[in-house]
């Protein structure tokens, strides 16, 4: 199988590679943090790109992209730990373009690719620990059209967003919904998150809503899994630039005169968490592609990526902070940023000990090995 990467891949992975070495610093994001943790000004720039229409459409304005592209894109947005949701904008594009009848994909595919709407799911509920087919906000129709009541939790950039992807019970059966954060019903309260990024608990009172699908379940779970999937490639980036930051210190301090890399127990540390990077990568790589499979085997795949990307996670993260000592969690430097960043990844999506449950119920007579 052909691993190498074309060159309109090579490109795009570049250009991002730029924007973020010249345009988003550390002391960008810490200002961003300090505002709230979302830059509506920093997503403009990422939609200037052309990054918010990866998923959409050519025909709706976006760029008619696929999982491997948005693979690369966020490899590198989590190098530079970009705190904007752009996994959020490939989630609605993919979500409206495959699921939603065309009057909603004209009225919001063009907006989601030039940035002008920020599209974010949400879904998740307190009582659902991950599980998608737990859902107790409910959908109503009501003078020809639809309300929903309920409330979502953790969604990303809540009270920033334009509109949500809501997942509502009718009858028994979950459907999706689009909701405008400024209809009636409607309210938002924001906060900042672990790694400095921005979500909000979001409630709906009889909030008129927009039927994207009656195949709720599966148009979410397809929305999750391409959030799986970027997550898991966002990981990779976060890891990287943590091996990076962790070899140029051990390179740098010196203990008994001579640098701590020369010492043989930290040295074979350092092994151990190359290891964890690599198995980290290949299992991006096979979340990626995975994503367009049928729905079992795309289901079992993205548990077993993410699995294996929470276990490396938190391996590479927690070696880095006991290689870097005091400094490694202090605020001022920025390797505590890259921990808390993997440390809230491991949570995004399902946490690791979800996704060994989901493996686990998943796992077919042959266990993966001879099918």
């Amino acid at each position: 199988m052909d691993f190498d990467f074309s060159d309109d891949q090579e490109q795009l992975r570049d250009a991002v590679r730029k924007w973020v070495d010249r345009s988003y610093d550390f002391e960008r994001r810490r200002a961003a943090v300090r505002a709230g943790g979302f830059d509506r000004k920093t997503y403009g720039e990422l939609a200037e790109l052309g990054l918010a229409g990866l998923y959409v459409p050519e025909d709706q304005g976006g760029m008619g992209m696929g999982p491997v592209e948005g693979m690369v894109v966020m490899e590198e947005l989590g190098r530079g730990i970009v705190l904007e949701p752009l996994a959020q904008a490939f989630i609605a594009g993919g979500v409206l373009a495959g699921y939603a009848p065309d009057a909603v994909k004209s009225a919001w595919l063009p907006k989601i690719a030039s940035g002008e709407a920020l599209v974010v799911l949400a879904y998740q509920e307190r009582k659902a620990r991950y599980r998608l087919d737990v859902c107790e906000t409910q959908a109503a129709q009501q003078g020809g059209g639809w309300t929903v009541s309920g409330t979502k939790s953790i969604v990303p950039a809540g009270d920033q967003a334009d509109a949500f992807l809501v997942p509502a019970t009718v009858g028994g059966a979950i459907q999706l919904f689009l909701v405008e954060r400024g209809a009636a019903g409607v309210s938002a309260n924001g906060y900042t998150c672990m790694d400095g990024s921005r979500a909000a608990e979001v409630k709906f009172q009889d909030a008129p809503a927009t039927l994207v699908t009656q195949g709720g379940l599966q148009a979410l779970e397809y929305a999750v899994d391409i959030g799986i999937a970027a997550t898991c490639a966002e990981a990779v980036g976060v890891i990287d630039k943590t091996m990076a930051l962790t070899a140029e210190y051990m390179n740098t301090r010196k203990q008994f005169g001579v640098p701590i890399a020369s010492f043989q127990a930290l040295r074979h540390r350092m092994a151990d968490m190359k290891m964890q990077q690599e198995l980290a990568r290949s299992m991006s790589y096979y979340a990626s592609l995975k994503l367009n499979a049928p729905a079992d085997e795309r289901r079992r795949a993205l548990a077993r990526a993410k699995y294996q990307l929470g276990v490396s996670m938190r391996f590479v993260g927690q070696n880095s902070v006991q290689l870097h000592g005091g400094i490694g969690v202090t605020d001022e430097y920025i390797g505590s940023h890259y921990f808390k960043k993997l440390t809230q990844l491991e949570l995004t999506f399902g946490d690791t000990l979800h996704h060994l449950g989901e493996v686990s119920a998943r796992m077919q007579d042959t266990a993966g090995v001879f099918a």
